[in-house]
């Protein structure tokens, strides 16, 4: 699809043919980190990282949007689905990571090495997540309504979700680090208690590297939509594929592999039950060997 209306520029949804084998890969990369992040949510009741899961959804809903343009490149559902879809996972993502930090800096009791008071650091950051969020979603749809002008106008709006998200995700990385630095210095009786291959170091070493990897792929598509519909980043479908598709699914495994639940996790009753049985064991052979 394209117009003329203005000066000669033109509009198209896609300045290429969406590649169905590209696709194809990404829906099965995705379906595969979805759903096993959907088995460790559920087996470690890891509850609050359901809004993780759900950004996965949202990827394999774009992937599949992108495979269905393959053979319908001037069909506008599809090219708005797909291109809000995958979009706003990546917000989704940072809100998981945010929300984990909170928990995990109650859990270590050091509240008072919080660069930001923790009563406040998941509201303010999630909030800047959803306001990007919205704007996002917005800009989105506007561009996905097929004219000059609403694409002009959804771009303006979009890259204004992305800068406020960019600025959030970088105060937050920054106050991560600060706190790491703190109670590195600062050691609270239960951050030394923890000792083992799963500490909450571990869970950190995964929040700094999906909040990364989450950041580049940020700052890529904020330059591909301040060049504009038919700039150089757009037009390249392998750009999208390098630095928006393989960036989150790696942020996806790494969080896999560093998951909250290594420290944040509730015990099932099964677990608390045979946990109960073993020290009532241990209490009564020592209450015999008396």
């Amino acid at each position: 699809m394209s117009n003329n209306e203005n000066g000669g520029a033109s509009f198209k949804l896609y300045r290429y043919t969406p590649s169905l084998v590209a696709a194809v890969i990404f829906i099965v990369l995705f379906v595969l980190a979805t759903f096993y992040h959907l088995y460790q949510v559920v087996r470690t009741r890891s509850w609050f990282f359901t809004v993780f899961v759900v950004g996965g959804a949202f990827q394999i809903i774009g992937y599949i949007c992108r495979a269905l343009a393959h053979d319908n490149t001037e069909n506008i559902p599809i090219y708005s689905v797909g291109t809000i879809m995958i979009l706003l996972a990546p917000p989704l993502y940072a809100a998981s990571i945010y929300m984990t930090l909170g928990r995990l800096i109650v859990l270590l009791d050091a509240e008072k090495l919080s660069l930001v008071p923790v009563k406040w650091l998941t509201a303010i950051f999630v909030t800047g997540d959803v306001i990007a969020f919205l704007m996002q979603a917005a800009g989105g749809g506007i561009m996905a309504s097929g004219t000059i002008s609403a694409m002009t106008t959804g771009e303006h709006i979009t890259i204004g979700g992305l800068a406020v998200q960019l600025v959030f995700f970088t105060v937050f990385i920054v106050a991560s680090s600060i706190f790491h630095y703190r109670i590195r210095n600062n050691p609270t009786e239960k951050s030394v208690s923890r000792s083992g291959t799963t500490t909450w170091e571990v869970v950190m070493t995964g929040l700094y590297v999906a909040s990364i990897l989450i950041l580049i792929r940020s700052i890529f598509r904020l330059i591909e939509y301040a060049q504009g519909n038919n700039g150089y980043l757009i037009s390249h479908e392998a750009f999208m594929y390098v630095f928006d598709s393989t960036l989150m699914f790696f942020a996806m495994v790494t969080m896999s592999i560093f998951h909250p639940s290594k420290v944040l996790s509730r015990p099932s009753k099964r677990q608390r039950s045979s946990k109960r049985s073993r020290l009532e064991r241990m209490e009564l052979s020592s209450s015999t060997e008396v």
